[in-house]
């Protein structure tokens, strides 16, 4: 039998193959230039109050804004939901709309009528409203290297976004992380910058089409710039997450900065600044970063939204932040509680003269040259929730595009004496906690902000669910005890969901109750297929010798038929590792 290093070779060689052969299928016509829309910004601007000014700059979590109509008195430029801030009558397509409209509605009644921007974590599909079609978190689309894929999978969840009214996603991430540890590892593509570079790109076209006024588009937002995902580890209390980059700026254009070139390039309207450092300086608070390189040499002409509460960590004073902030290029700002406090004390920083007006004219122009492109400012259109785009919401053809991207994003990592794929006709044993489990199955940013197990959202398929449909015998028990007499066993095994903060580990081995499930069916003498749910790449050394066939599934969403579908050979698996799984050794827990 190969040995494990030797096996993961081979699926990286096959990766390294295909990535170096392959090219960007799409090539995307330049968008219009935002800055086309100042001739209509312009004269807005000239009639804005300096508290009409700084209101666009602010952006509050719904959730701590005690009285809509806060919105108008503040003249608040946009409004966000965190990864768990729902609306108070729960997470339904209802409910979400219905949130949406109330906060509009109140913008519309300042004097100058200007619509807020609602954003959300949209990160793979409409994630914190029930019944959306979650796609493969982005490792599992990096997997695919299927650009096209990408760009209809953004397409699809930019119109389920719009179903509930809201009109900006806080995505994507063109993170390009270097150690797996990281627990955002998994809202990147891949570990390789060209094809971060190619796919979020696409994404940026899928979720803001090739005109930002079409009611079907969302906002895009790439984030978090820039080398989020090489800080080193130890440099943050949990490891890796938020830490310090500490790189050239050679290495960090090489690396860390294609995602934005290609982003940019692809029009996109909004970019968001990291909570991580370069070279000890927190990336929000860095005038070359955000305004000599992003603005000035690659033209950026969107704006820059901070991370959430990410003003509160360049210094301990929150005034003198706000001043480093913004005198450094930050547009907007996600203030989720003090919002009452930054409009305050960053007029008084207009008034001092330690903000510059020029500054905050700059600021809201670009907010505006946003809002102008996505026909915000037009005083025909009605901002409100178009209740008709319902219709399609978790709809059948939607879910058929999500369960192409999971096949295309499996990857075979050993099929020992072909096991795969399954006949129909043989009786299946399933076993692991993950089997009939979707929120294991979709992982973080589901529902909740650090996801959780269990039966989540509607409309899903879980892997147990979908064998069922495709074999007439089938058993199952989650411990794997029971097997014996079955032809073939189906282990589903993998990581509890997480979230960035919560995800940073030191080392990436198996559960004991997942080893232990793979060792009670293999104890049946019969063949065992493990499929592995994760963000990441494991250690797979307890279980390699054990599993005929291993199957890396990433975090593949709702529609688990997409697993079957390669499972019982309707189709081959096309995935390419998107990560060098050997990297892994070079952190001291594999071999």
């Amino acid at each position: 039998m190969m040995h494990l290093r030797g096996w993961l070779l081979v699926a990286g060689v096959l990766s390294g193959i295909l990535f170096f052969g392959w090219h960007a299928t799409h090539a995307a016509s330049s968008p219009k230039p935002l800055s086309s829309f100042d001739p209509q910004v312009k004269p807005i601007l000239a009639q804005m109050t300096l508290d009409e000014k700084i209101g666009q700059m602010t952006q509050p979590d719904q959730e701590n804004i005690a009285d809509p109509a806060d919105v108008a008195t503040y003249y608040l430029g946009s409004v966000l939901s965190g990864g768990s801030s729902d609306p108070k009558e729960g997470n339904s397509l209802e409910a979400w709309t219905n949130l949406y409209d109330r906060m509009q509605k109140q913008s519309l009644k300042t004097r100058l009528k200007i619509p807020i921007l609602y954003g959300v974590d949209a990160v793979h599909g409409h994630n914190n409203v029930l019944g959306a079609v979650i796609f493969p978190h982005n490792i599992g689309m990096g997997a695919t290297r299927n650009a096209a894929l990408v760009e209809k999978a953004a397409r699809i969840t930019a119109e389920e976004i719009r179903a509930t009214g809201i009109q900006w996603t806080f995505a994507p991430g063109v993170m390009v992380p270097q150690d797996v540890r990281w627990g955002r590892t998994y809202e990147g593509f891949s570990d390789h910058p060209e094809l971060v570079r190619e796919l979020g790109a696409a994404a940026v076209r899928g979720f803001q089409g090739s005109d930002l006024s079409n009611p079907l588009s969302v906002l895009a937002c790439a984030k978090h710039y820039v080398g989020d995902g090489g800080t080193t580890f130890g440099s943050a209390k949990t490891g890796l997450d938020q830490g310090d980059t500490r790189v050239g700026e050679a290495t960090l254009r090489r690396i860390h900065m294609q995602g934005y070139l290609s982003a940019i390039k692809a029009g996109v309207g909004t970019i968001m600044p990291s909570y991580s450092s370069w070279n000890g300086v927190k990336c929000s608070a860095s005038k070359r970063l955000l305004t000599e390189i992003l603005k000035q040499e690659l033209g950026f002409q969107g704006f820059l939204i901070s991370d959430y509460d990410a003003i509160d960590q360049i210094t301990p004073n929150f005034k003198e932040g706000i001043g480093i902030s913004i005198n450094a290029g930050m547009d907007m700002v996600m203030v989720p509680r003090k919002y009452k406090q930054f409009i305050a004390n960053l007029k008084g920083l207009v008034q001092e003269g330690a903000v510059p007006m020029s500054r905050i004219d700059d600021a809201v122009t670009r907010i505006l040259r946003v809002k102008a492109a996505m026909g915000l400012l037009d005083p025909n259109r009605s901002q409100l929730a178009d209740r008709n785009l319902q219709r399609t919401f978790g709809s059948a053809e939607h879910r058929a595009v999500a369960r192409q991207a999971v096949r295309e994003s499996l990857v075979l990592l050993k099929n020992q004496g072909k096991v795969l794929p399954l006949k129909r006709s043989a009786r299946v044993f399933v076993a692991g906690k993950s089997a009939d489990d979707l929120g294991n199955q979709c992982g973080g940013w589901t529902i909740d902000w650090q996801g959780k197990s269990g039966n989540i959202t509607s409309g899903g398929t879980t892997l147990l669910a979908a064998i069922r449909k495709n074999a007439a015998n089938v058993g199952f028990s989650a411990d794997g005890k029971g097997a014996e007499g079955a032809a073939v066993g189906v282990v589903v095994i993998g990581e509890k969901p997480y979230a960035e903060m919560m995800g940073d580990r030191k080392e990436l081995s198996l559960a004991p109750e997942d080893i232990a499930a793979v060792e009670n069916v293999k104890a049946a003498g019969i063949p065992v297929v493990v499929v592995l749910y994760s963000g990441r790449p494991m250690t797979l050394n307890p279980i390699f010798g054990k599993a005929d066939a291993i199957v890396a599934a990433w975090l593949p969403g709702t529609e688990g038929e997409g697993i079957t579908d390669v499972l019982f050979g309707a189709y081959k698996p096309k995935g390419r590792l998107s990560y060098n799984w050997e990297k892994q050794f070079a952190f001291g827990f594999g071999m």
